[in-house]
């Protein structure tokens, strides 16, 4: 163990500590009140991934997407969120219809960005050849409807050259992810849901924090992104549970200076990413 800072202060000045005096006065020594546990104290290293802001297209100006993205990357954005939604209420995941792999192919032609792929949709695998195909760079899925044949998908995922992730609903365990973060082929991104998926703009959960705070302590190297919510006054809390991907909407579109929130978010991230 080692304590990186020690305060002390004297009641005399001393101009050397091999001053004669260093002795016969060392009892006078008054000692900073602040106790020990206020010290920043490391007994074992904790890493925290490089940060990664991402706005939400779901946010954006769809009639005029391909300029929207290249707003956001000139304001310092590192990826662009593309939500794929299939509408299948009965069947299984939201009820909205968003965009699919014609959309991601267009706006691929605009720019040579990595396009972060959140796939809520009954049968994931179904669309990974035409995301592939499309320029997805990519491509989360739900653990929700992939529990049986999860190393199937994963497998397909990368030989389309996608990075495979999976993402959990606020109310699906933590622990049903720990799997396809082992094996042969893991996924290398986990998409902690701080909201109910499916619409922007909702109220961020913070007891989701338990899930990043769990799987940062148990996978240090991991990329965890987190997605619903985000914003300058919801920030600090998802950096400190170690999240380091953050997927932010309405709060950036809606900014009147998007730079500078993009900016606010990638500096919470990296004040967190302390290593003692």
């Amino acid at each position: 163990m080692q304590i990186t800072e020690t305060r002390f202060k004297w009641q005399d000045t001393f101009d050397s500590f091999s001053s004669p005096l260093f002795s016969a006065n060392i009892s006078s020594a008054h000692f900073d009140p602040a106790p020990i546990s206020s010290f920043p104290i490391c007994f074992t290293p904790v890493q925290i991934m490089e940060a990664k802001i991402a706005p939400s297209m779901l946010s954006s100006d769809f009639a005029n997407l391909a300029s929207e993205a290249q707003r956001m990357l000139t304001f310092g954005a590192d990826w662009l969120h593309m939500d794929i939604m299939d509408g299948c209420v009965q069947a299984h995941f939201v009820p909205n219809l968003t965009i699919g792999a014609p959309v991601i192919e267009s706006l691929r032609k605009h720019t040579k960005a990595y396009l972060d792929c959140h796939l809520m949709v009954t049968n994931p695998l179904d669309y990974v050849d035409q995301l592939g195909k499309a320029g997805a760079s990519g491509f989360t899925f739900h653990v929700e409807v992939t529990k049986d044949n999860w190393q199937e998908l994963v497998k397909r995922i990368k030989s389309k050259g996608m990075r495979p992730g999976v993402a959990l609903k606020p109310g699906t365990p933590v622990e049903d992810v720990y799997p396809l973060l082992e094996g042969v082929d893991p996924v290398e991104m986990v998409l902690v849901m701080t909201v109910e998926p499916g619409f922007g703009g909702q109220k961020f959960m913070p007891d989701m924090m338990n899930k990043v705070r769990t799987l940062r302590e148990k996978y240090p190297k991991l990329d965890i992104e987190v997605d619903g919510g985000l914003g300058p006054s919801t920030i600090d809390v998802a950096a400190a549970a170690g999240a380091n991907c953050i997927v932010a909407g309405s709060s950036v579109f809606g900014a009147p200076e998007p730079a500078q929130v993009i900016s606010l978010l990638r500096t919470s991230v990296n004040k967190a990413r302390t290593i003692c």
